[in-house]
């Protein structure tokens, strides 16, 4: 996977669990194994070689794994070096070696996919604003699930491009809730506004700054009227 996620990771439609059904058991996935061991060069190109065929390795899996369940399945190698929630694969350049265990990475790295778009998943309909929900309600709603995600990308083990991983998963929450992928985008540019940085932890206070900014510049309303009618939730929120 490329440092900057593929054009198809705008589109939370394209990845929602609910809307991609997976089934999966023992014998399909011996069926996948046997797939992409096929794939898997005798020979490896190694260092000297540019390992390109590992490479190719890895496209051709790409390949053989989205024809068979589809698009959504395209982030199993969006490893946590570039800013993904992937550690079963990293490149090919690292991943590939026999065709067995080759083949068992793969798979780990899809599992690994398809478990966090359904943790994602949960976490957009347990934050998602009511839909009876005042503006001023629904600032607070949007405030709390904005450091909510922001940690999540912290905590996943991305490393550098952390900050990439948590300004899409903050497009597609607020894609989820019935925004318009463009003003989504729009609107978690303009809150971050280039505060986060690479390799950098951007502490408590610079996270809710950003929340608060978030919910503001979609309300219209500060987040904030009367911390005491909100303090369970609230805590309820930290907590997690």
């Amino acid at each position: 996977m490329p440092p900057a996620p593929p054009g198809g990771f705008r589109d939370w439609d394209g990845l929602d669990p609910a809307r991609h059904p997976f089934d999966w058991d023992a014998e399909e996935e011996a069926r996948l194994c046997a797939l992409l061991r096929e794939w898997v060069p005798p020979v490896l190109s190694g260092m000297a070689g540019w390992w390109q065929g590992e490479h190719w390795c890895e496209s051709q899996f790409d390949a053989i794994i989205r024809e068979r369940y589809g698009d959504w399945a395209q982030g199993w190698n969006w490893c946590y070096r570039h800013g993904g929630p992937i550690g079963a694969w990293v490149t090919g350049a690292s991943s590939v070696t026999t065709p067995d265990e080759t083949a068992a990475r793969a798979v780990a790295a899809l599992l690994e996919w398809r478990e966090w778009l359904e943790r994602v998943a949960r976490l957009f309909a347990e934050l998602a604003p009511p839909p009876e929900a005042t503006p001023e309600d629904r600032s607070w709603h949007l405030e709390r699930a904005s450091v909510r995600l922001v940690t999540l990308a912290l905590d996943s083990g991305a490393e550098g491009g952390w900050h990439g991983q948590a300004t899409r998963v903050l497009q597609w929450f607020l894609s989820s809730t019935g925004i318009g992928q463009a003003e989504a985008e729009q609107a978690v540019d303009e809150a971050i506004g280039g505060r986060f940085q690479s390799w950098v932890d951007p502490g408590r206070a610079l996270v809710e700054s950003v929340g608060e900014d978030l919910a503001v510049g979609l309300t219209g309303h500060a987040p904030y009227q009367d911390h005491r009618e909100r303090a369970a939730l609230e805590e309820l929120h930290d907590r997690s």
